[in-house]
């Protein structure tokens, strides 16, 4: 088994019985990877049966993280057996043990019967109550992950105890990431914000969060007033991001259909019928790429250049957060774009009024709609933006 310095940590403080095990660290730094392996190999040896609880904020994000990358370090070792796993209740027979993964919002398996092992990824995501809940029901160890963007629950409630290690690692603790992939991350040392989270693994503030007023849903509504499909293009260095929109009751509802590279004017057509979107739908597209545009009209698609103005990228976003929007929980992209983008700050720290030129695809793709659909053109009204008063998470998350 490939392991990392991470997984060596991880390993030596297990074997020291602290009650709380806590990854602080950066991007790539393989905290999650580590610890999953270590998870397998704890149910592999046991000599009694355990129960080992995998748990994050959505089943979406599950599938995307944790399971993928489970079956991906059984794949390698060539112990990944179909038999074994339960692709219904997502739970992995090892031995004697059982491997099981279910999300926070689950209120069955949150307040259920208990278990030997938690890990709780992505913790930052998670409320006190459901973290305390599922602690309270755990007999042995509890491992917790996170990019600290901000000081929360976690800190105060966790590692303040002397039951509790925490364990800091950075992208330099995997010796299995490539050279482009850490050109790419250290490529954004100058993004002050980012490098201390991101690249040192280091508790920020989230200061200057953009997007706000928003909220997660389990679906989109089956009724509504209008829709509006939005496409930002990409392809090779960045992703092509497809939302579908639903404005009812005064408020938008959103769900992502595409966020991935690679795909070509043919491909986005393709995902456009594949999620049933009909023909006749309007769908606002980046006005930057008019060869893309002609091409999905060409198969049939009632698509329309974005239209762009003076600060346009503001204008956008100031409609956007005029409206509650509330994200499916499977669009794991969105949801980690509006967490993540946000002002960038001037030399004193303090948020300007320019955004950030990341973590912004899907949230193009929305402003899209935004100009073509929601500004009232006709009203002489400005939606110049300044930036938002600072909280101490940076804005409306969940």
């Amino acid at each position: 088994m490939d392991i990392t310095t991470v997984f060596d940590k991880n390993l030596a403080t297990y074997n020291k019985r602290y009650r709380y095990i806590v990854n602080k660290g950066s991007t790539r730094s393989s905290k999650t990877y580590s610890q999953l392996q270590l998870l397998f190999l704890i149910a592999e040896y046991s000599q009694e049966a355990k129960i080992i609880s995998v748990v994050s904020e959505s089943m979406p994000h599950l599938k995307k993280g944790c399971i993928r990358d489970f079956r991906e370090i059984l794949q390698k070792e060539r112990k990944w057996s179909a038999k074994n796993w339960n692709a219904t209740d997502k739970i992995y027979k090892v031995n004697k043990s059982i491997i099981e993964f279910f999300s926070a919002d689950n209120p069955a398996k949150v307040h259920g019967p208990s278990r030997n092992i938690l890990y709780i990824n992505e913790c930052i995501n998670i409320e006190y109550e459901v973290f305390r809940q599922l602690a309270i029901r755990t007999t042995e160890t509890i491992f917790l992950d996170c990019n600290p963007c901000f000081e929360f629950w976690l800190d105060e409630k966790v590692l303040s105890g002397s039951d509790a290690m925490l364990i800091h690692s950075t992208y330099r603790d995997n010796e299995y990431l490539t050279a482009a992939q850490v050109k790419e991350i250290e490529s954004n040392r100058n993004d002050k914000d980012w490098w201390l989270v991101y690249g040192q693994g280091l508790t920020g503030s989230l200061r200057g969060a953009i997007i706000t007023n928003w909220d997660i849903v389990k679906q989109m509504p089956e009724t509504y007033k209008k829709r509006w499909i939005g496409i930002d293009f990409g392809f090779t260095n960045d992703p092509t991001a497809i939302v579908d929109m639903r404005l009812h009751d005064g408020e938008l509802w959103i769900d992502e259909l595409l966020y991935d590279k690679g795909y070509d004017n043919m491909m986005i057509a393709g995902v456009l019928d594949a999620h049933n979107i009909p023909h006749d739908l309007p769908v606002i597209a980046d006005s930057a790429e008019p060869k893309s545009i002609s091409e999905i009209r060409a198969k049939g698609w009632r698509i329309e250049p974005a239209q762009k103005g003076k600060d346009s990228i503001g204008t956008g976003i100031s409609i956007l957060n005029r409206y509650r929007k509330h994200i499916t929980q499977r669009s794991v992209n969105i949801i980690n774009e509006y967490r993540n983008y946000r002002w960038q700050t001037d030399i004193n720290g303090e948020p300007t009024n320019r955004p950030i030129d990341r973590y912004n695809h899907s949230v193009d793709a929305q402003r899209y709609v935004c100009l073509n659909k929601l500004m009232e053109r006709d009203c002489g009204l400005s939606y110049g933006i300044i930036a938002p008063p600072i909280s101490r998470r940076g804005g409306s998350t969940p």
